[in-house]
């Protein structure tokens, strides 16, 4: 897995390639807690993610309360459909802003 963060202002986009898994998730998790200060909104793009564990489900409920308690917004964007349906099962859709 790869992760690319750009900052711009207050707000972080972190785009994830490859598989999100108990493996790999630990390091989104520490890159998610590494971010300023400074930043409140917070954008995990999953264009390019193929596949999301429940650890990786993890990940974006601790990213979504970390923007909340900075009084930002948190978001995950553009998943694949494979992905999209792990989302819908789990229930995450109802916990956390899915932007197509």
């Amino acid at each position: 897995m790869n992760i690319t963060t750009a900052i711009d202002g207050n707000k972080a986009t972190l785009e994830v390639e490859g598989r999100l898994a108990i493996d790999t998730a630990p390091d989104l998790d520490k890159t998610v807690n590494e971010l300023p200060e400074s930043v409140s909104d917070i954008e995990i793009d999953l264009t390019r993610t193929t596949y999301v564990s429940s650890a990786g489900l993890r990940v974006f409920v601790n990213a979504n309360k970390l923007a909340k308690s900075r009084g930002g917004s948190f978001c995950v964007s553009h998943p694949m459909e494979e992905v999209m349906a792990v989302l819908r099962m789990t229930g995450i859709v109802d916990l956390i802003t899915v932007v197509d």
